[in-house]
């Protein structure tokens, strides 16, 4: 099991400015960070990245997003879908820059488009297509593929763990899997640790967000969070536990993730008590 924590906390861009924070978050201990791959013009910049946190000695995974309407891999529109491959082609490209290892994220359709209606059988298949073809593409980067369901206030494709399983095996790629988010299951899920056990069962399980219900500090909330490291530990997940909650700090998130006040007297506050509380609970698991 690794530890790692979301650097959307912070930025939804990692520059040199953030140098220090990632000098403090290998002091703290953890083994690596999740960098968001948003901006896919500069693969040159994540190269750049990837040798600073060589010399700190910490790993990475990646988010990325579905950035738009026009990159949609649901649209109606096969232009659009085309763009969504070309703009996932760009994510793989930075992400092996960076030295990757886990492509994670919502990369199936843009946050808080909707279209009124429950997924369609069309929606799921444009969909599939669009991640059949980067699939081999990021598995020859090196990249394991944690596709991640979101609550039903932001996405409408994939809300649970049961319509997530069923979708990588529509995919049906290796090395193509499911994240499995604490907070969205805490939304979703009728018995979150019922819907991991199902999950890990089925063989897509490739990673884990631990984040709060409200997104703020790990164990804090109400969200099962302790349960879940418990039943991962159980289960002999040896992958990682990536801290995500979310500040005020990346405007287009804050907005698309509904984030309207701050959840966390600070940033510290959130990666010294996060890894505090992961630690603690794998420990007595």
């Amino acid at each position: 099991m690794k530890i790692g924590i979301n650097m959307l906390l912070w930025t939804g861009h990692v520059t040199q400015e953030h140098v220090a924070v990632l000098k403090a978050l290998k002091a703290a201990g953890y083994d690596g960070v999740e960098v968001p791959v948003f901006d896919v013009s500069d693969p040159a910049h994540y190269r750049w990245l990837s040798g600073v946190l060589d010399d700190l000695g910490l790993e990475r995974t990646v988010v990325a997003i579905i950035p738009d309407a026009g990159h949609s891999p649901i649209s109606p529109d096969a232009a659009n879908r085309q763009a969504a491959v070309d703009h996932l082609r760009r994510v793989i490209d930075c992400s092996a820059a960076l030295g990757g290892t886990v492509l994670a994220g919502p990369w199936f359709q843009p946050l808080g488009v909707f279209t009124g209606e429950k997924p369609s059988e069309v929606e799921l298949e444009h969909c599939a297509e669009v991640h059949r073809t980067i699939a081999p593409l990021a598995r020859q980067a090196g990249l394991t593929g944690a596709l991640e369901p979101l609550n039903r206030f932001e996405a409408h494709l994939l809300n649970t763990c049961e319509q997530a399983i069923a979708y990588a095996a529509r995919v049906d790629q290796p090395g193509f899997g499911i994240l499995y988010d604490t907070f969205h299951a805490n939304i979703e899920e009728r018995d979150p640790v019922a819907a991991l056990r199902a999950l890990h069962a089925s063989g897509a399980l490739t990673h884990v967000h631990i984040s709060e219900n409200d997104r703020g500090t790990p164990g804090r909330g109400h969200a099962k969070i302790r349960e879940t490291i418990s039943a991962l530990k159980g289960l002999g997940y040896g992958g990682w536990l990536t801290i995500e909650a979310f500040s005020r700090g990346v405007p287009e998130l804050a907005a698309a993730t509904r984030v309207w006040r701050d959840f966390f007297a600070s940033p510290e506050e959130v990666y010294i008590e996060g890894l505090s509380y992961i630690r603690e609970s794998w420990g007595q698991a």
